[in-house]
């Protein structure tokens, strides 16, 4: 039996049938990797595998101190896989047919301030190089439409209407969806484009809003996208532990909440298929309006001792 194989055989499935992102992909093949290195190391066979060598592989990862929410994961990848060789008749019995996923306790975001967000762009904008434009706009994309890195980078230029107000975005699964933008991020959109071919060598064209050079997938990553952003929070000096471009979808999010969106208008938006997955912003700011009241009320500066 052909181990690599079949898991190549498993991710075509996942590409063409659930048109799973580039992203998810990458991750499952990650955890099977992973996987398929424990198995051949134990001389073990796909056929014969039992609950315990489940554990043994899981409990290696609780050794060295992973999160919850990885090791779930990981359990989550094997499970799809072994459901995959049962229903390819590779396999007689599915191995986690009993096997408990780790309960994982739902951490609430942090949230960047509408003041944090103003120095972050107050910051970008002093450097009026081209990556420093490109940065900026990138920032003020990010949270003027809450989408997702992925969904940033992977951005065609074709995704830019001219003169409309609107981007459109690829999301998960390939699903589409209108994501509205103010006029102020439209015309740092269009300042953005003026030199864009900063970023492009020669005469090459380029299908992505924001191509690289130096990147051999054609457009900046996420990877790339990140430092930057660690390398701005060091140099403005901010005094927030971390900038990264979920915080600048998390504040989106929030921000709205606290201006009166409704929470089916932001689940749209924000492109997710269950409601639950936005419902956490409403905890955040319950948990932020408690600190208020806390810090602000009159009864919570007297001492009644």
């Amino acid at each position: 039996m052909n181990h690599n194989l079949l898991v190549e055989n498993f991710l075509e499935v996942l590409a063409s049938e659930k048109g799973l992102s580039r992203n998810t992909l990458h991750s499952y093949k990650n955890d099977l990797d992973q996987f398929i290195d424990f198995i051949q190391k134990k001389n073990l066979e796909l056929t014969k595998f039992k609950d315990r060598d489940i554990k043994e592989f899981i409990s290696q990862f609780k050794d060295r101190g992973y999160e919850r929410s990885t090791i779930a994961r990981k359990i989550s990848s094997l499970t799809h896989f072994f459901k995959f060789l049962l229903d390819e008749k590779e396999i007689k019995i599915n191995p986690l047919r009993n096997f408990e996923i780790p309960k994982q306790t739902k951490k609430l975001p942090i949230i960047l301030s509408s003041t944090h967000i103003d120095k972050i762009l107050e910051f970008t904008k002093k450097d009026r190089s081209a990556p420093g434009i490109r940065l900026y706009t990138m920032i003020e994309i990010l949270y003027a439409t809450g989408i997702r890195v992925s969904e940033l980078v992977e951005m065609k230029l074709s995704s830019v209407y001219e003169d409309k107000n609107f981007l459109l975005i690829s999301g998960k699964g390939n699903k589409e969806r209108l994501v509205p933008i103010s006029k102020k991020t439209r015309r740092s959109l269009e300042k953005y484009l003026t030199i864009r071919n900063y970023f492009i060598s020669g005469q090459d064209k380029s299908m992505w809003l924001f191509p690289s050079k130096q990147s051999s997938i054609g457009h900046i990553t996420r990877q790339r996208f990140n430092q930057l952003l660690n390398q701005l929070n060091l140099d403005a000096n901010l005094g927030i532990k971390r900038i990264s471009p979920h915080k600048l979808r998390h504040a989106f999010a929030t921000h709205l909440l606290e201006n009166g969106m409704d929470l089916r208008s932001l689940q749209q938006i924000l492109g997710h298929s269950d409601i639950s997955t936005t419902q956490i912003y409403t905890h955040v700011l319950k948990e932020r309006l408690k600190e208020i009241i806390k810090d602000n009320h009159p009864l919570s500066k007297i001492n009644l001792d």
